[in-house]
């Protein structure tokens, strides 16, 4: 009988891991409700915007504390 691959084991034992960190996220209905009131009491806040045209290397105006053009001017064309 030929053994199984060692990539094949290795794919296996991670899959076991997904499916247990999935079996293991299971959330009571308590705690569902209690997160959907915590969103609902949550404070919504107003995005921050830009004025003008904002310079590749200064700091993002989201706050995150990265460049702009690594932040969120990759996300723009």
């Amino acid at each position: 009988m030929a053994r199984d691959k060692i990539e094949n084991r290795f794919s296996k034992r991670q899959m076991e891991h997904q499916l247990q960190d999935l079996a293991n996220r299971g959330r009571s209905k308590e705690e569902i409700d209690a997160e959907k009131d915590l969103i609902k009491k949550t404070e919504k806040v107003q995005p921050i915007r830009a004025e003008g045209r904002i310079d590749r290397n200064a700091p993002c105006p989201c706050g995150s504390g990265k460049k702009y053009k690594k932040c969120c001017g990759a996300k723009t064309p």
